[in-house]
């Protein structure tokens, strides 16, 4: 099956500074991945350029195969700040949309969506809830019936229940389509319970992707002997480690064959992997800070 969103050495720049530097990644269709990283990663260069908003400085995007500008039609998009026209009410934005969307437009759902959200169609969506205004936004975005849905921290603002109200609306609606999604987002717990695949974006680079459960069958965290930890049988790489006196904690990609019986060896959590590897990957930019050239 023809991957949603593909990237090759994918860069932007402002100025002189790099948002997203040899960007490499492959999102399978029909996933819900996840995009994350710390602030100033990249996560919404990386998005605004697959939507089409920015034009690369380096290597390309490509939707379904095809360039992220021929494919607008197919793509919904909910921005960061949900901007919507405040003085306009929901049902005159659903109105709006079916002007601007005669393709693929379906203005049944919207107004299903949100009467059974029991959002008012009649009132000024800058006078809804903050909540309110972001499954307005989603329900727009689902009008257009996307084969790709993009997700720029959509719930970052939200409280809990508002947070978890939008994730069901969001999962129900995928549900019943093939629509694929790319949820930008660091609310971890929110996305281990919503999202099949993972991106991880740290200083404008990918430093982790793949399934969710495979990259957590592939990690584990040992417990074990402070010495000899350089070394384990049954461990590819040490991926980040922890060391008391007597002990060493360390968060591993398993290789071939079983750990080492001395370590004790758990199950790992989607928020212990992405902090890890944001970890390793912090610390190797740190040390290539001081490196001196040859």
């Amino acid at each position: 099956m023809e991957p949603a969103v593909e990237a090759h050495g994918l860069g932007k720049r402002y100025g002189r500074n790099w948002a997203l530097r040899d960007c490499a990644l492959e999102v399978p269709s029909g996933r819900i991945a996840a995009l994350v990283g710390p602030n100033g990663a990249g996560k919404t260069t990386l998005l605004h350029l697959v939507v089409g908003l920015s034009r690369p400085d380096a290597g390309e995007a490509r939707v379904f195969g095809r360039a992220p500008r021929d494919m607008l039609a197919e793509i919904g998009f909910v921005a960061q700040d949900t901007p919507l026209y405040r003085d306009f009410t929901a049902a005159e934005l659903v109105t709006m949309g079916g002007k601007l969307n005669r393709r693929r437009w379906d203005t049944a759902l919207a107004r299903e969506r949100l009467a059974m959200l029991g959002i008012p169609p009649d009132q000024p969506v800058g006078k809804l809830s903050g909540g309110q205004r972001a499954q307005v936004a989603l329900a727009l975005a689902l009008a257009k019936r996307p084969r790709l849905l993009l997700l720029d921290e959509p719930i970052a603002s939200l409280d809990p229940l508002a947070r978890r109200e939008f994730m069901q609306t969001l999962m129900g609606a995928v549900a019943e389509s093939e629509t694929t999604v790319l949820l930008s987002s660091h609310l971890l717990a929110d996305l281990e319970r919503s999202c099949d695949y993972l991106i991880v974006l740290q200083r404008s680079r990918v430093q982790l992707t793949g399934a969710v459960d495979e990259l957590l069958e592939t990690h584990r965290t040992l417990v074990g002997p402070r010495a000899g930890s350089e070394s384990i049988a049954g461990v590819a790489k040490v991926v980040r480690a922890s060391h008391t006196e007597r002990q060493s904690t360390l968060l591993v990609r398993r290789g071939d064959g079983p750990i080492d019986p001395l370590w004790t060896e758990h199950e790992v959590t989607l928020e212990d992997l992405v902090l890890a590897h944001l970890a390793e990957a912090g610390t190797r930019v740190a040390a290539s800070a001081w490196e001196v050239p040859a």
